[in-house]
């Protein structure tokens, strides 16, 4: 079951779910930070990510990150794996 105060839309499902199935969320930054979002598969190809799907899922301490420039890598905290694991039993 999902922790109550949680509601996502499905593009944030879908990309708690996808971190959870192996993809890696980063940002990439330019010089002057301005961040671009991607989920690379395994074999390196990209798809961009809407920052505000990324921006949500962190405020609501499903997926943190390593802070690092010019491109940090994002995870699922505990939180965020015990949603994904809810989330992959309702489908």
């Amino acid at each position: 079951m999902i922790p109550a105060g949680i509601l996502l839309s499905e593009s944030q499902r879908q990309l708690l779910l996808a971190i959870a199935q192996g993809m890696r969320l980063k940002d990439h930054r330019d010089i002057e930070g301005h961040k671009a979002y991607a989920l690379h598969s395994p074999d390196d190809t990209r798809q961009p990510v809407d920052p505000d799907d990324v921006a949500a899922l962190v405020d609501l301490g499903l997926i943190s990150s390593n802070k690092k420039f010019p491109s940090a890598t994002y995870w699922l905290t505990e939180r965020g794996q015990r949603v994904a694991q809810a989330l992959s039993r309702q489908s």
